[in-house]
């Protein structure tokens, strides 16, 4: 950040409380881990970052795309790691049948025994597995587990004693567990929700269109904000359509959730895009923050707080997602303010 935005953001601490307070507070290098670095939406003065550099993975809290690879096909965790997923998750529920359990665990195992800090999908809590595949994961280092099948609190719990410190996605795919989704957000454990969007459907009997799963995905990202958690992650699209993807994760972003489940590599990419800031919003940001330190520096009306803090988010997102650009903003453009749709 540079001397005069530091300034700038030093004489706005006062004004801020709350949530304002802590959007304005810069990204913490930390959270960058191992992994490619995903670069999207890079606005005219970023300065390129090659896409296939391989050292860095988006920290889970702002992790966009969850890419599930079936844990008997040892030979793609590989490739798995080198796509442009955020997190990869090995599956070792829904892509393995019963009679291959317990080689996928052990492929698993051998992964994560060899230095890989990988998440895993765990087989539901009361299932046969459930306890075998926490038993094999408490022996190795593992990024976090995705649960499948939660629907109360003692899931998360009971698989939390199991593996102390490891951070859970709850992953709700029935009616029991959404309408348990408040609680389950609030255990002690759980780290983020996510929604298991064919399961459910079988469940409920619901077809697929966005207005249909509205009141699900709203369930979801309001018991994630209430319970402070990092917002939900949607659940995958099924099929090779890109624009069907795009526009799914243009759904997922409207209600508020900003991680996604992948099923294929290739569609890691269109779910970053989706669900970072776009070129307009940096853009948006940039000027915005030009014109108010021409103007003195000083809130004007009541308007810039939430633009200030707005801003920032959308910037501090960007640094996050390896989009770098220009502290000084000097497109002649005029942007107009992004949708009121407050997706960051």
């Amino acid at each position: 950040m540079n001397p005069p935005r530091t300034r700038l953001f030093a004489r706005l601490a006062g004004f801020l409380v709350g949530n304002d307070a802590q959007a304005l507070a810069p990204v913490d290098p930390t959270w960058i881990d191992r992994g490619p670095l995903c670069v999207v939406n890079a606005p005219k003065n970023a300065t390129a970052i090659d896409p296939d550099d391989i050292g860095f993975r988006i920290d889970p809290v702002l992790a966009r795309s969850w890419l599930l690879v079936n844990g008997l096909q040892y030979e793609r965790f590989q490739a798995a790691v080198q796509s442009r997923a955020d997190i990869v998750v090995l599956d070792i529920e829904d892509a393995v049948a019963p009679r291959d359990k317990v080689a996928a665990r052990e492929n698993v195992v051998r992964w994560l025994g060899d230095g890989n800090r990988d998440w895993v999908r765990v087989n539901g809590f009361g299932t046969q597995w459930w306890a075998d595949d926490l038993d094999a994961l408490s022996k190795v280092t593992v990024g976090g587990v995705m649960l499948a099948m939660v629907e109360s609190v003692d899931h998360v719990t009971e698989t939390a004693k199991r593996l102390p410190g490891v951070p859970i996605v709850a992953l709700v795919e029935t009616a029991r567990g959404l309408e348990r989704i408040s609680e389950i957000a609030l255990a002690k454990g759980t780290f983020r929700l996510a929604f298991g969007i064919g399961d459910f459907r079988r469940d409920t009997g619901f077809g697929d269109q966005p207005a249909t799963l509205a009141y699900a995905r709203s369930r979801f990202t309001i018991a994630a904000k209430a319970a402070h958690l990092p917002s939900a992650i949607d659940g995958p699209t099924v099929g090779s359509s890109a624009l069907k993807l795009s526009e799914a994760t243009a759904v997922s972003a409207e209600f508020g959730m900003t991680g996604k489940i992948c099923l294929t590599p290739d569609q890691c990419a269109a779910v970053n895009e989706g669900l970072s800031p776009s070129h307009e919003e940096i853009a948006w940001a940039l000027e915005f923050f030009a014109e108010f330190e021409r103007d003195g520096g000083e809130i004007r009306n009541g308007s810039d707080l939430p633009r200030i803090a707005r801003g920032t988010k959308i910037l501090d997102l960007a640094r996050a997602y390896g989009i770098e650009f220009s502290e000084e903003y000097d497109d002649p453009d005029h942007m107009p303010a992004p949708s009121d749709t407050y997706h960051y």
